[in-house]
């Protein structure tokens, strides 16, 4: 508009973009980094930022009170022999942040698919380098590592705070092995939680009735399988369909611990985390093959 009223057009002519192109990599790294950013609620209202932090801070306070536990009783031989006895393993200690890890599952995770859902964005996302694969690929990345901010981030500070407090492996050697696994069975537990969560949020675009998925996915089928073991004393090996547990009894088995259920085999273990993770992928892809899922 000029200053009498009066429409101008200008015609400033095609522009070419001149600047970095980032290709399918930084497609990927975008969605993922600003899905990201959604689901903790940055550059949001406040309101949106509750649920995350409070279930992280949740998940930390068993490390904290841990930590905080042995730096101030640690130091002497024989306090240090007891606390040895009273602390958990670096294996046990995400069984700590469980419920944490239930409650970021169901509430906090799904808002990474449901809002695009609801809004109608996948079209927008296929009109980029982004593929229907690799849309998946970077919501993976964006909630699996969210995931290990209450899986896996609490263990290695634990790991550093007893350190720190002459309680943490012997040797720099043992210290590396106890890391790399923690490490390895935090981001294979995330991944199946994540995926998980993903594929019971994929059937719906309502926040609410996802996490309602995703809750009664995971604690029905924790619930149904106690009956079952416990109640109609059916075999153990039922527990391999437990979605809760069975992450956990992973890390435990990558430490060579026996965990819970030692009559069940390493094997089994690994095969119904695998079970999991593989019908949860196949899930998500068949609600999102289409256009308009």
């Amino acid at each position: 508009m000029t200053a009498d009223g009066h429409a101008q057009i200008l015609d400033r002519g095609y522009r070419k973009y001149d600047g970095k192109r980032s290709g399918l990599v930084g497609a990927v790294r975008s969605t993922a980094w600003h899905s990201a950013r959604s689901v903790l609620g940055l550059g949001r209202k406040a309101r949106h930022k509750i649920a995350p932090v409070l279930v992280i801070i949740v998940a930390m306070l068993p490390a904290i009170t841990y930590v905080g536990f042995a730096a101030l009783l640690g130091g002497d031989e024989f306090v240090n022999d007891f606390l040895e006895g009273v602390v958990p393993a670096f294996s046990e200690l995400p069984r700590g942040s469980l419920a944490a890890i239930v409650l970021f599952t169901g509430l906090v995770a799904p808002e990474a698919l449901v809002r695009d859902r609801r809004d109608g964005m996948l079209s927008l996302y296929l009109s980029t380098p982004l593929t229907r694969r690799t849309y998946i690929l970077a919501k993976v990345i964006a909630v699996g590592g969210l995931m290990s901010l209450v899986v896996l981030v609490p263990t290695i500070f634990y790991l550093l705070g007893m350190t720190f407090a002459s309680l943490g492996p012997d040797g720099f050697g043992d210290w590396i092995t106890v890391l790399i696994r923690i490490i390895v069975s935090g981001v294979l537990a995330s991944l199946v939680y994540a995926l998980i969560s993903m594929a019971a949020a994929s059937v719906t675009d309502r926040r609410a009735f996802a996490s309602l998925a995703v809750i009664l996915t995971m604690m029905g089928a924790l619930i149904v399988i106690q009956i079952l073991v416990e109640g109609a004393d059916l075999s153990v090996n039922w527990r391999l369909l437990d979605p809760v547990n069975m992450p956990m009894e992973m890390i435990g088995r990558i430490f060579g611990d026996p965990g819970d259920y030692p009559e069940i085999g390493s094997e089994r273990i690994y095969a119904s985390n695998a079970g999991w993770a593989g019908a949860s992928l196949g899930l998500l892809w068949w609600r999102y093959r289409k256009a308009g899922a």
